[in-house]
């Protein structure tokens, strides 16, 4: 790599994110290139941030995929490889191993995207994972179910976050369900259901090195939302707590274990009703639902624009300097509204630092505040008046968003 010309950045986008991060690319210098799939051409991408931008079909079919990019590094010499979303994570190992760019390749990003993956490498590691076994040999799986007491969670080993997932409360409900899936199973893995509370920690690491985290509870676990609505509400954690320090540690125990070395991490973590926290998945990705918006407006951290500047910074050969932190509060909330645009100017209170708009069907705000109790306080309030003013609840997703 010549240090006489700037960095060229690439970008995978199967969805519209990372804005920031393309933003934060152009800031330091760098050429950015997208490369998204055709039908995100209309939507609102950082078009002053991109040096060039590129369309296909379907980011995922093979051979396909290499031989654009590989075509498309006839005349750009790429030094750096970066998917914006999580179902952009293996296609971006894959082309990283042919191209022979830095980053994760294909066996460490199973540890980021596949559940099956993640959990035996966690298991392996001494941490604490609920109690699984891979649809695949069937006197296995016997075994497991005469072992662990149902119900059982059936997770598609590659969807992001709760899309897919099946409560099982049976054998003979999990035996009818893998005739449905028939050769699909083998990319299935069951999991013990643990009750209890669930968190998210979202990271930044460079050299394999934990720069920043966050912890943050959710109101209702996501999965609860998934399948009967609600809601869905997530909370800055208490900075000091024995509890929150006892978290980020785990969170850091993991991203280690599964040997993550630099970028943005999601994890999200169970508390059991035995007290014992237990690793639920992680992704090498910026938290979705805007989730970066809610860490923020808590810390003054821009994940997307961080990572970005991990990345730059591994390139050029320097160190990695994470800007001042604020320790803080947030909240966020969302729905789906029964309005195609939902009216939240009735909701303000000043603690209120961002509220979306324009997109169909959906409510959601940010609250921001140096106190804990006036966080907690709004979103109990809140969360009663988004299930008068907009709540509509939608069957489970088998499939993600378009």
């Amino acid at each position: 790599m010549s240090e006489q010309r700037p960095l060229n950045i690439l970008c995978i986008g199967s969805y519209l994110k990372g804005i920031d991060f393309m933003r934060a690319c152009k800031q330091e210098g760098c050429n950015v290139y997208l490369v998204m799939s055709e039908r995100l051409i209309n939507e609102p991408w950082p078009w002053e941030s991109i040096t060039e931008h590129f369309q296909i079909p379907d980011l995922t079919k093979q051979p396909d995929i290499t031989h654009a990019i590989s075509y498309l590094a006839r005349a750009r010499n790429f030094d750096a490889l970066v998917p914006l979303d999580e179902y952009d994570i293996g296609i971006a190992a894959s082309l990283r191993e042919h191209l022979r760019l830095p980053g994760m390749g294909e066996t460490t990003a199973r540890h980021f995207r596949d559940k099956l993956a993640m959990r035996v490498k966690a298991r392996d590691a001494g941490l604490a994972v609920p109690d699984f076994v891979h649809i695949l040999n069937y006197d296995q799986l016997r075994e497991y179910m005469a072992r662990v007491p149902a119900p059982w969670l059936l997770k598609p080993r590659s969807e992001a976050a709760s899309v897919g997932i099946k409560k099982v409360h049976d054998s003979e409900d999990l035996w009818r369900t893998l005739d449905v899936l028939g050769d699909k199973q083998s990319h299935y893995v069951l999991e013990s259901y643990v009750p209890g509370e669930v968190f998210h920690v979202d990271s930044l690491v460079a050299d394999r090195e934990v720069k920043f985290a966050v912890a943050h509870k959710y109101g209702q676990p996501p999965l609860n939302i998934a399948h009967s609505g609600g809601v869905f509400i997530t909370r800055t954690m208490p900075h000091d707590h024995a509890e929150t320090k006892a978290m980020l540690d785990f969170n850091t125990q993991v991203i280690k274990a599964l040997g993550m070395v630099r970028g943005a991490t999601h994890a999200e973590f169970i508390q059991g009703e035995d007290g014992k926290l237990y690793f639920l998945e992680i992704a090498a990705r910026v938290g979705g639902v805007n989730i970066d918006k809610l860490v923020e407006a808590a810390t003054g951290i821009n994940l997307w624009a961080e990572w970005a500047r991990i990345e730059i910074a591994h390139l050029r050969g320097l160190p990695y300097q994470l800007p001042p932190v604020r320790k803080e509060y947030g909240g966020l909330m969302i729905c789906l509204a029964k309005q195609e645009y939902p009216d939240l100017s009735p909701y303000q209170d000043p603690e209120i630092v961002w509220r979306m708009e324009g997109k169909k069907h959906h409510a959601s705000l940010i609250m921001a505040s140096p106190s804990i109790d006036r966080v907690s306080e709004l979103l109990t309030e809140y969360s009663y008046r988004f299930a008068n003013d907009f709540l509509a609840v939608e069957p489970p997703m088998d499939t993600p968003p378009e």
